[in-house]
Parts: C-alpha cells; structure tokens; sequence
C-alpha cells in the first residue's frame, strides 16, 4: 500500500492551491482528481476563434489570491472593455443602467443614486432615510430582511435582488448578511449608516481601485488551471475518484479504483455533498452539518451570432418577476477583448433553480427564447455551448458561519482530515483559493506535531 504525507481529494481551485501550498512547503504529497480534468467549476473552451468561459468568468481585482497565484505563473491579467455604464438591470420591462459608485450591492454615490430612473422618487427617499437610522441589533439577519430595514422594499427589488442572485444563484432573500455579505454587515457596524460607510469607502479605494473591477486572462480562467497543473506535474493523479475515507492508527486509507493508499493528513477539497458521502461511516454530525449546507443547481449558455447585436453594456441582470428564465445576461463581446473572431458577437446566459436541471439542448433553446424577447428579429445563432453544474452553488443561510463553526468542532474528533472550497467562507474564486491554502496550512501543522511527538517518543 502506498504511503504518503498528504493526499489532497479534488483538483478543483480550492484543491490545486492546497497541493501549491504544501508543494512549496516541500511535503510529500499526492492531489487525487476523480476526473480527467482540471478546475472544478472553471471551465474554458477555445473553438473556431471564440474564448467561452463555462464557470466563473471573472475574479474581483482588489482580492490577492488569484492575482498573486497568476505573477508567480507569469500570467498577465486582463481587464474587462471600458463601457458605462457598466451594466444594466431589466426591471418592470425596462432596462435601467445600473447605478456607478456601488459597494457591492449598495449605492456609495448619492448623486447616482438619485438620478436612477430604477427607483421611484418614494423609494429614493426612504433609502435616504438609512443616514439617520440606529445600528441593528441582531447577531444576523437574511439579506432581504437588511436591506428592507436599512434602505426600504424598493431598493431590495429593483437593485440588491438581480446582483445577488447573479452572484449567488437561486433566491436571495435568505441569504445571511453574516456569511455572505460580510463587508455590508462589517459597514453598518463601523459606520452606522449603510450610504455614508458606502461613500466613505469608495472615497478610501480611490485611485487604488483603478479602472476595471474584474480580470481575467488572454487565454481564459484555464490558462491558471494549466499553469499549476504544469507546476505540480506527476504529483496529480487524474481519473482516481476516492471511494472510501477511513481513519486506521492516526492516519488516514483512501480507496481508490487504483489500489489503497495511506496518509497522515486528508485535505478534502470537493463539493460539500460528497465530503458528506465519504465522511458518512465514521463521522456522522459533520456529514449531518455539511448535508444541511443547501446547493442551487446552475448552468451556463453561451450563444455566438453573426454581426453586432444591439446591446449596450458589459451585460443584463433581470429582477424578479420579468417573466424570463435567465438570471442575467453577459455580452462578453463587449466586456473582455479578444473572445470572438471579427464580425461576431457572444452573449452568456445564466441559470438556476430547476430551470439549470434541464438538458444542454432545452437549455440552449431557453436561452434563445429569452434572448429573442430582450432583442426582436435576433440572427441565428451561428455556435452554442452549454455547461451544466448539477451540483450548483451553496447558499449562505442565516446561521452559517454557526454552522461552520460546528463543523470545524466535529472535525476535532478526526485529527488530521481538513475541509476546503467553496461551501465554507466564500464562493469566489479568491476565497476558493485561499480557503485551499488555509486547508494546506492545518494539513502541514498536523505533519509537524506528528514529528514532534515522534521526535519526543
């Protein structure tokens, strides 16, 4: 049976930075990845002249995690095409720009707040009334439940609803404001009103925060995935899917299809339901905490068409109630450079919720019929590309960080076994990253402790 120091389960984002981590450490480590291919939700096809992102299509500029992995590869970012607005929101059948100077979803530019035709001049106000009410006094509250105290109904609806969802996926009226929202939480707590630590805020980034938002790479988010594939090299082992977990002696044997192997520390780095799976026999609250973590199903739609389309914008949120099955609309013609032959445009669809259960075809024809209500007498669509993420994303109920919290506990009776992705604090693609490395920290201490008992034996 073959030994070694640390087995890293999942070669997504979260699981190649963890084996980065412990590579650069110099531990004996082995990645094992269930399929043939690398990066988990990140997915790039490069066919006939166009660059179509699958997963992610974008990271936040101001985090360091995957700028930092991307100057160690050589890897230049890229910034998204200059556009303003930058987008817009269909709401009540129009499309409204989105409102400049936003801190995530809240408004820190007061001129473009009042100016948006997407509120009514009541619902303008009453978000203004934010600059004169107390603190919360709540330990958490859901997203909508927030919002609607802090700058009214109105605001929740027609703004924050379409960019969370089109973060998170699903419905976002119960997200926690603790767990997924951390910054708005943290804002009214130093500044007490939402709309002055809003301003206060943007006027702090300034210059620092620069031009575009978000980047990606020439060659896409893979180009990264490859990168540190290269790097970690034979230490990959692709098409092993781990069948069996169990702790034998203070150390840890995977099942694989390949034979046993032995490890002193785990770093599982898969989707929460199948940690849940393989934690089942032997850790039964931890797999009951990780089952109670619930997933929206998502997909994506890429649709290539002859000609220029009539957009405007890098793309379309869709508030609730629209009667259209996307989520939003990215025109990636418009927001990235180089991701299309001349004379062609590209346009992103997002979708959750049973409508991201369907087959790639059904998809495909949902994602034309929405497009041809947006744009009447649309061309026919030259290429389609449909990637489907049955698993879906997790959402951040109120109680979450709680709930992580506990499972950190229950992870206490299995000395040497560490969660990382996207379930536990954060699901960009930055928090992915570093959530592997932290994973790879713990991993890398339990091998030290282990060396310093054996040294004092």
């Amino acid at each position: 049976m073959a030994e070694i120091g640390v087995a890293v389960v999942g070669g997504g984002w979260a699981g190649l930075a963890a084996a980065l981590a412990l590579k650069e450490a110099g531990a004996d480590f082995l990645l094992l990845e269930a399929s043939l291919r690398l990066g988990g939700k990140v997915r790039t096809a490069r066919q006939e002249g166009f660059l179509v992102e699958g997963g992610p299509d974008a990271s936040v500029r101001y985090k360091k995690e995957v700028l930092e992995l991307a100057q160690a590869f050589g890897l230049e970012p890229i910034g998204t095409l200059p556009e303003k607005p930058a987008a817009y929101i269909l709401y009540r059948g129009k499309r409204h720009p989105l409102p400049e100077g936003l801190l995530q979803v809240v408004p820190g530019d007061l001129k473009a707040l009042a100016r948006t035709p997407l509120l009514s001049l009541p619902g303008k106000l009453r978000a203004l009334y934010d600059l004169f009410l107390p603190r919360g006094a709540k330990e958490d509250e859901t997203l909508r439940e927030f919002v609607e105290r802090r700058l009214g109904p109105e605001v929740y609806r027609a703004l924050v609803a379409p960019l969370a969802g089109g973060v998170y996926g699903g419905e976002p009226d119960d997200l926690s404001m603790r767990a997924a929202f951390p910054q708005l939480w943290e804002l009214e707590g130093r500044h007490r009103s939402l709309l002055l630590g809003a301003m206060r805020a943007r006027k702090g980034r300034g210059s620092r925060e620069g031009g575009s938002l978000f980047f990606s790479f020439a060659e896409g988010l893979q180009a990264l995935t490859r990168r540190m594939a290269e790097a970690l090299g034979e230490r990959v082992l692709r098409g092993t899917p781990v069948l069996g977990l169990e702790p034998v002696r203070g150390r840890w044997r995977l099942h694989t299809p390949k034979g046993a192997l032995l490890a002193e520390a785990v770093v599982l780095a898969i989707p929460a339901p199948q940690a849940a799976g393989l934690l089942r026999p032997f850790l039964p609250e931890a797999t009951a905490l990780l089952k109670g973590i619930p997933h929206t199903p998502a997909a994506t739609v890429s649709l290539a068409f002859p000609g220029a389309l009539p957009v405007e914008g890098h793309g379309l949120l869709v508030a609730k109630g629209e009667g259209l099955r996307a989520r939003g609309f990215t025109w990636t013609h418009r927001k990235w450079p180089g991701r299309v032959p001349e004379g062609f445009s590209l346009v992103r669809a997002y979708f959750s919720g049973e409508a991201a259960r369907l087959s790639e075809e059904a998809l495909i024809r949902l994602a034309l019929e929405d497009l041809a209500r947006l744009l009447p007498g649309l061309p026919r669509v030259h290429r389609a590309w449909a990637f489907r993420f049955p698993e879906g994303m997790p959402a951040y109920r109120v109680g979450h960080l709680d709930r992580v919290e506990r499972l950190e506990m229950a992870l206490v009776k299995a000395p040497g076994l560490f969660l990382a992705g996207n379930y536990l604090q954060g699901v960009g693609l930055p928090e992915v990253v570093r959530s592997g490395r932290r994973a790879a920290q713990r991993a890398l201490a339990h091998l030290s402790l282990g060396e310093a008992h054996g040294a004092s034996r």
